[in-house]
């Protein structure tokens, strides 16, 4: 069996970023015991990862690269901003420490109501700096992995991922998913 559209893939990979003076550096690994597993053609995973992984077949090894402009895109510094430390304050008016540190990942929200990920970056006594910037943005990703299996989805797996796709029952329009039946965010 060959990856293709709505193909369940179970990979095994190490992801290397450039490094300094030319090295690259271990950033990510998959291994057989914990590995990726992914619908193939779902948008699950990057545009030119799955064109790479598209006609391999289970026990391929694969080696390629992806630029940073076809992968997370090159680092916005317009991306970078400095808040107000109060808009992080807890329901008791108090910094929330516990979940607002450097290198934490807190979700924040879009003046439309969009829910994005931000990293916090600095904190100082009055202000905090997040980056909105993917953590891979501006990195050139080599991936150097094996094709573990491939295997049919099934129709049950595409209607949780069509269903998890458009809100996954957390509000919103409040109206019915056509593809589930359920309960959805249907904008």
């Amino acid at each position: 069996m060959k990856i293709e559209a709505r193909k369940v893939v179970t990979l095994q990979y190490d992801l290397y970023v450039d490094g300094e003076n030319g090295n690259e550096e271990m950033m990510e690994k998959a291994t057989a015991e914990a590995p990726l597993v992914y619908c193939h053609g779902e948008g699950m995973m990057l545009p030119a990862f799955e064109q790479h992984m598209e006609g391999l077949q289970e026990g391929e090894a694969f080696d390629f690269c992806i630029a940073c402009q076809d992968a997370y895109g090159e680092y916005d510094d317009e991306g970078v901003l400095t808040l107000d430390k109060k808009m992080f304050y807890n329901g008791d008016g108090e910094f929330d420490s516990e979940r607002v540190f450097v290198g934490a990942i807190v979700p924040m929200n879009t003046v439309d109501g969009q829910v994005i990920n931000a990293q916090i970056a600095e904190i100082t006594k009055d202000h905090v700096t997040i980056d909105l910037n993917h953590p891979l943005a501006g990195e050139n990703l080599h991936f150097v992995g094996k094709v573990l299996n491939i295997r049919d989805v099934t129709e049950g797996e595409l209607k949780a991922l069509h269903h998890r796709g458009c809100g996954g029952g957390c509000g919103g329009c409040k109206g019915s998913c056509e593809d589930c039946g359920s309960e959805c965010n249907c904008n």
